[in-house]
């Protein structure tokens, strides 16, 4: 029955993460796993339990206490988890309880009776304190995203819920099984008292120097704060897209916010964060993964355990200063086997903060410029394409005699570029610096047949071969020292694009 109900999901065989788990949590052992972001998790505990209390003599009593616990950080994650468990199973009883919902229906379910719960730990331990809630018969405790659940913020509340769960110095204690993507050390050190002193461990990740997901390619921007809405319009439009799904992390709510609402965001975008009520967030949440919206503005409510299907990109508007956030924040995307794409923006005083995330989660971010002008026309040509491959025939038929007017009026090529460019939505579009992101300025390279020892001799030429006037049209030189190109050791100059033009085009090169 759970083989088809899985088939019926679209999963056909298990990930590594889940078949290392299986049998030690089917033979009742205390298991603590990690595993990359995006390799299966949920599925790798709630199988297990699934089939051992299917398969085991079953308690159908009304108001019957709960086999199974799953404390989770955050009510999206317990919203997912419960779903994961409701579609492995057609017989028992699934209940999720987190803050921001009537307490009625909660009640109603405790009245007839849960075989498996999951919840938060704030709304579970209200439910204990008014004796609503016996967690006595419980034989199995996880605990998803285990290094948040212990850290300070959950650690109190954890601790006094799986103290009505846990007996001391009793051999029948439940089955613990923890289970996150990060386990420091000090995890291992506080889970050992809620565990029995054989346990299984399954490190999917082990000694390896990458802790992200493999699928995921790390790309950094040199971005200043002013310019950020206008630059993440273009970066969604060319890495991923009007048809893709990306998500957008920030520090804070008001920044979440203001980036949702900021004009200069081109796609439709809506924010995520834990001021929002939760119905809404519910309604924000399903409409992402239906696709009713592209752009997903967050806080770190939506960093952990989500599983959002098919996210192109992911776009970190700052290197977070703990690097474990950054490799969940990552691992939104290049999910179950999918390649994604994360960008991490930056500005120039947290260059530290970035080689930190390098360093201690063993990546290398590949560091590029701002999508140029000709990637943003080409990027938004591809899906204008897309939209008229949508068009259907009877609907064409209607607009030929226009079509035939515009021709004549305008010409074939003029007319249907326009059409494009009206369609996508980029009817202008600014050129912008490689270097840090600025509008309005052009990044050129200038190459000497001779070594520039300095920044002088990068000067002395460009004012021997454009003038001394030239001194007024060049924002900022970047000094490339050892940086060979062709041979030549090179600079890059930012030109205000309206600044200097040689006939009628930029050069790209200035050859000395």
């Amino acid at each position: 029955n759970t083989i088809n109900l899985l088939k019926a999901r679209g999963v056909k065989y298990l990930f590594p993460v889940q078949v290392k788990t299986f049998q030690p949590i089917y033979d009742g052992k205390d298991l603590i796993a990690q595993a990359r972001t995006g390799t299966g998790k949920t599925f790798s505990f709630a199988i297990p339990l699934t089939e051992k209390l299917q398969n085991d003599s079953q308690d159908e009593r009304r108001g019957r206490s709960p086999k199974v616990l799953v404390l989770v950080p955050t009510r999206e994650l317990a919203i997912q988890v419960a779903k994961d468990f409701k579609n492995l199973t057609r017989k028992l009883s699934v209940a999720c309880f987190y803050g921001g919902t009537p307490y009625k229906a909660q009640f109603d379910l405790l009245k007839s009776g849960i075989d498996i719960l999951v919840g938060t730990p704030g709304q579970l331990k209200d439910y204990i304190q008014n004796s609503k809630l016996d967690l006595s018969n419980v034989k199995h405790v996880v605990l998803d995203e285990v290094d948040h659940m212990l850290d300070m913020g959950f650690a109190e509340q954890v601790e006094e819920i799986l103290g009505f769960a846990y007996k001391k110095g009793s051999e029948n204690s439940p089955q613990t099984l923890l289970f996150s993507a990060t386990c420091p050390r000090w995890v291992y050190d506080v889970a050992k008292k809620y565990m029995k002193d054989e346990y299984e461990q399954v490190d999917l990740i082990g000694k390896k120097t990458q802790r992200t997901a493999t699928t995921v390619e790390h790309l950094a921007i040199q971005c200043r704060s002013s310019q950020r809405a206008e630059v993440l319009g273009d970066i969604i439009q060319v890495y991923s897209g009007s048809h893709g799904r990306t998500i957008v992390f920030c520090e804070t709510k008001k920044e979440a916010n203001e980036l949702a609402l900021n004009s200069a965001l081109k796609q439709e975008a809506q924010s995520l964060h834990g001021d929002i009520p939760q119905k809404q967030r519910e309604v924000t949440l399903k409409g992402f993964r239906n696709g009713v919206f592209e752009v997903l503005i967050a806080t770190n409510v939506a960093a952990r355990g989500l599983d959002i299907p098919e996210v192109d990109l992911v776009i970190q508007c700052s290197p977070p200063k703990d690097v474990d956030s950054y490799i969940h924040r990552s691992g939104r995307t290049g999910r179950a086997g999918r390649t994604g794409i994360c960008i991490c923006f930056y500005q120039r005083r947290e260059e530290d903060l970035l080689k930190q995330v390098e360093q201690k989660a063993g990546i290398t971010f590949r560091r590029i410029g701002v999508p140029s002008a000709t990637d943003i026309i080409k990027a938004s040509s591809d899906d204008a394409k897309k939209c008229l491959d949508a068009v259907p025939p009877s609907a064409i038929d209607y607009f030929r005699q226009s079509a035939r007017e515009l021709i004549e009026e305008k010409g074939a090529v003029d007319a249907l570029a326009a059409a494009l460019a009206h369609i996508s939505g980029a009817s202008s579009i600014q050129q912008r610096s490689l270097l840090n992101s600025t509008a309005g300025f052009v990044t050129m390279v200038l190459q000497c047949s001779i070594e520039m020892r300095s920044m002088s001799y990068a000067w002395r030429g460009l004012k021997e071969q454009l003038g001394e006037e030239i001194d007024g049209k060049i924002s900022s030189i970047l000094w490339g020292g050892g940086v060979v190109v062709l041979g030549c050791v090179c600079v890059c100059i930012q030109f205000y694009v309206l600044g200097y033009a040689f006939g009628k085009k930029i050069f790209i090169h200035l050859l000395l």
